[in-house]
């Protein structure tokens, strides 16, 4: 994934848009991270492409800059927009050599239209979702999650997913030490729990204060003990049932899968950067056993801890490419 290319499209929403170029578009090579071939790309050949919000970008490229992309990303538009049919074989030409798509938010109408969607899972804006649904019956959409990876093809959820998202892939191919990395220089978490259904009534706010901002600080340093929720009620001077209730309203996800997803990411920046045993890194994350931890990694990333050391550790001296 040295090649990406976005599509800037008619009307598109520029927030979006402006994902793909933070995570993509910026030469973060001083930091020891990966520098992308990065483009603009303009589905009519229009050098100037005016977004919904009425200012114009600069679109130099045109459908044949996505020839070369490993990865083309598809920012929101409206859903009802009128697309060139060249852009649809456009897609699924370069999803036929390897590469990949990957829409945020209503762009998956676009992934839709162009049959990419067919007999995959995919996801969207709550709000879309019955309207994709609808309109492209082969797929299914899955609106309680942030992301669906559905490789070659994967879809975000509702515009800030986008960010959820991109870093998913990039610590898919590059390993979570490089996705926390440029999570930490864009001031966003590298990974959150739970799916969108926590944001169709009220917004879900980060505890910045009060007994869960506490909490969630202590247990980052505590992940190796061996912590059950009425431990961690404890903590936070709760009941179990009250402080179950409030976590699943404020995080987004059961205090339990939220330690394990933690664990996960503690486990695989272990993996990355030392050459400890798998049961000594199974003991420092809490999972305490090298069967246990094998079990919760293969179950969150599809794939065995060794098999990932191996990965990445290989490609370690390769992200600083450009």
């Amino acid at each position: 994934m040295r090649n990406v290319a976005v599509l800037a499209l008619d009307g598109g929403h520029a927030f979006e848009l402006g994902v793909f170029c933070e995570i993509f578009g910026i030469d973060r090579g001083d930091d020891g991270l990966p520098v992308y071939d990065f483009a603009v790309v303009s589905p009519t050949g229009e050098t100037s492409v005016r977004t919904r919000h009425g200012f114009r970008v600069q679109t130099p490229h045109g459908l044949e800059r996505l020839e070369e992309a490993d990865l083309i990303g598809v920012p929101a538009a409206d859903p009802d927009a009128r697309h060139p049919q060249e852009l649809f074989a456009a897609l699924r030409a370069a999803v036929r050599r390897g590469a990949r798509v990957l829409s945020i938010c209503s762009g998956a109408f676009l992934l839709g239209e162009a049959g990419l969607l067919d007999g995959r899972r995919c996801t969207t804006h709550w709000r879309y979702g019955a309207e994709l649904a609808r309109r492209y019956p082969r797929t299914r959409v899955e609106l309680d999650v942030l992301y669906v990876d559905e490789d070659p093809v994967i879809t975000g959820a509702g515009t800030a997913a986008g960010i959820d998202t991109c870093l998913h892939l990039v610590r898919k191919e590059q390993g979570s030490a490089v996705a926390n990395d440029i999570a930490r220089r864009m001031v966003a978490p590298p990974h959150r729990e739970g799916g969108q259904t926590q944001y169709v009534k009220r917004p879900h706010p980060e505890p910045g204060a009060g007994p869960l901002a506490a909490l969630l600080t202590w247990l980052q340093t505590n992940l190796h003990e061996e912590l059950t929720v009425e431990s961690m009620a404890r903590q936070a001077h709760m009941s179990p049932r009250t402080f179950a209730r409030r976590f699943q309203r404020e995080i987004g996800t059961t205090p339990l899968q939220w330690l394990t997803g933690q664990r996960v990411l503690l486990a695989q920046q272990h993996l990355e950067n030392t050459d400890e045993p798998i049961a000594v890194i199974a003991e420092r994350t809490g999972f305490g056993s090298a069967d246990t931890l094998r079990h919760h990694f293969i179950r969150r990333l599809g794939t065995t801890p060794h098999t990932y050391r191996r990965t990445f550790r290989g490609r370690r001296a390769d992200t600083a490419f450009r």
